[in-house]
């Protein structure tokens, strides 16, 4: 698991999961399947119960439902927290598993989806997506969710070199489900497509700025080409 995605989980978890009430706050955690580790190590606190789930047996995972898209092992409105981090981009058909994530959620509770913006190909089985900001406001819009954050490549300081990537970052989006029951498709007759505001929406982290090299720097690798040439 990359670095940064395990450092904007935690971020999620020390802003958001940690501030929610409850005896015990239950967990599910889809793409559960440890391959270089996983989020269960963030939710190790008594009052959590954490449930990963994922396509087949393994490390960490705890329910292999028969059908991928249809999880009839788990009840609506059965889990507090709901999270996946780095699967988004392996599932073919990735908004029917976004509708489950959001069934399968409580009143009030709190989803989480990290997925890669950059990153080459990765097929485990397949490879199939990258997503930023919009296409996270997207999916939290297509089944009714309040959106609470969303970002691509930001860092909570510019100095927080290990979340930021050039070509490898992540996009995170943080939602609430509002209301009870299965999802709560968009009208699409009568939706209007607004874009959303990324500054806000970001709250307070810093997106990635490039160093730019100093002109001087430039003109001497230039200067170094033409020798070269001359040579």
């Amino acid at each position: 698991m990359h670095v940064s995605s395990m450092l904007r989980m935690k971020w999620f978890v020390d802003n958001y999961a940690s501030k929610t009430t409850g005896n015990k706050i239950k967990v599910l955690d889809v793409g559960s399947y440890d391959v270089n580790g996983s989020y269960k190590q963030l939710f190790t606190e008594d009052k959590y119960e954490y449930v990963g789930l994922d396509m087949e047996a393994g490390p960490n995972v705890d329910i292999v439902p028969k059908n991928p898209y249809s999880w009839k092992e788990i009840e609506t409105d059965s889990f507090d927290i709901v999270i996946s981090g780095q699967a988004f981009e392996h599932i073919e058909f990735f908004w029917i598993t976004m509708s489950e994530m959001t069934r399968v959620l409580k009143k009030n509770g709190l989803l989480c989806i990290i997925a890669p913006r950059g990153f080459e190909e990765h097929r485990y089985p397949v490879d199939c997506y990258r997503f930023f900001t919009d296409g996270m406001v997207a999916l939290a819009r297509y089944v009714s969710l309040d959106i609470l954050h969303a970002h691509t490549n930001c860092a909570p300081t510019l100095e927080s070199k290990e979340w930021y990537s050039r070509h490898s970052s992540d996009s995170m989006l943080i939602a609430q489900k509002k209301y009870e029951g299965k999802p709560r498709y968009v009208d699409v007759d009568a939706y209007v497509c607004i874009p959303a505001n990324h500054e806000e929406l970001r709250t307070g982290l810093l997106p990635y700025t490039p160093k730019r090299r100093p002109l001087i720097s430039l003109m001497k690798r230039i200067l170094r080409f033409f020798n070269m040439l001359e040579e």
